[in-house]
């Protein structure tokens, strides 16, 4: 059977020594997907963006970005198709509408973080003429700005590192799945640390422990980068996506800490000036409920 893959053109010198830069399709333009679309932008790859609110792809389309009117159109000229999306209803709903209109030959890397079942069963949809790869990412907004975001690979990545590359450091993780996978586990000891932190505080604030000094001393201890977390500023993880990993994380084995944790961020997330705010003002208040 022909491998339609070797029809696929990737990034690099073409025939005629001139460099070949990938057509991308990128779906998902909020607070992580923009900065890592601008970055694919500004590397030199034509770029067509979608977003459920078209107004937020505004910017880029001011910087020489093509705004498609739908999923179908951003992707049917497209090489390589990313997707940066809440969560695995968004992305199943992206899907439907996507499929169709791909390429044989065609790239898609799923950068959302939706656990390791709704990956294996978009592959299991796409079949063979499509290379799906899983990519979540670590890291915030700054770091996605910055090209620096730690990118967990599942799958066959060979026909998209230089593309991965341009957004940060990647980790090899094995099969397709298994990078959805380990991130739900970094990010439950995250989440779960951040909570840690803000019940600690509280602690201290009962016993009568000045706040800074407790701080200080904590960020002091193994539990340090969970304190760096909690205080962050100028990043960006919302609360509500908060709940949806750890939700997609206890759905997945027995977790009874972690229960907890959710418990407190959805507690959290039902107040609505705070759903949408990053976790580190969900951890205050853990820290004073």
């Amino acid at each position: 059977m022909l491998d339609i893959r070797l029809s696929h053109r990737m990034c690099g010198p073409s025939v005629d020594g001139m460099e070949y830069m990938d057509k991308i399709a990128f779906l998902g333009l909020g607070h992580m997907g923009a900065p890592m679309a601008r970055r694919l932008l500004a590397a030199g790859h034509p770029l067509t963006v979608w977003n459920r609110t078209a107004a937020k792809a505004a910017p880029l389309v001011g910087e020489g970005a093509v705004l498609a009117a739908s999923p179908a159109d951003a992707v049917r000229d497209a090489d390589v198709v990313v997707t940066m999306l809440a969560d695995p209803a968004a992305l199943d709903a992206v899907a439907d509408r996507i499929a169709p209109a791909l390429r044989p030959g065609t790239h898609w890397i799923e950068m959302s973080t939706v656990g390791p079942d709704a990956v294996r069963e978009l592959a299991a949809r796409l079949g063979e003429r499509v290379t799906f790869v899983d990519a979540p990412v670590m890291g915030s907004t700054d770091r996605a700005a910055a090209g620096r975001l730690g990118i967990l690979a599942g799958g066959e990545t060979a026909g998209v590192e230089q593309i991965l590359a341009r957004l940060g450091t990647v980790t090899r993780t094995g099969p397709l799945g298994t990078a959805a996978a380990l991130k739900l586990v970094l990010n439950a000891a995250v989440i779960g640390g951040v909570a840690l932190v803000a019940e600690a505080l509280r602690l201290a604030d009962a016993l009568g422990v000045d706040g800074d000094t407790a701080r200080t001393a904590l960020a002091n201890s193994p539990v340090g980068g969970a304190v760096t977390r909690a205080f962050a500023e100028d990043v960006h993880f919302a609360t509500a996506l908060a709940v949806k990993d750890l939700a997609l994380a206890t759905k997945a084995a027995e977790l009874p800490a972690l229960e907890a944790v959710l418990d407190h961020y959805r507690r959290a997330a039902a107040d609505p000036a705070l759903a949408d705010a990053d976790v580190s003002r969900a951890a205050a208040r853990i820290r004073t409920s």
